[in-house]
């Protein structure tokens, strides 16, 4: 549970400095249907999942492997 509590924080702190991808998004969608804001789809969806897969790698570099024990003879 912490590594996902881990992730949550990092998330939260990787959104918050990566907001224009979701602002992007919601402008997007706020806006009335104009073919002149299919960019902002794009680009916003991009920007998010970047922001999402920074998220992840941080987390996993931020937790170790488990030790292995040697097997006992």
């Amino acid at each position: 549970m912490s590594t996902f509590l881990r992730y949550l924080r990092v998330q939260a702190f990787v959104f918050l400095c990566g907001i224009v991808g979701p602002i992007f998004l919601a402008v997007y969608f706020a806006a009335q249907p104009d073919p002149t804001l299919k960019w902002m789809y794009w680009i916003g969806l991009f920007i998010t999942a970047i922001d999402v897969l920074i998220a992840l790698a941080v987390t996993n570099a931020a937790n170790p492997p488990p030790t292995r024990r040697k097997p006992t003879e």
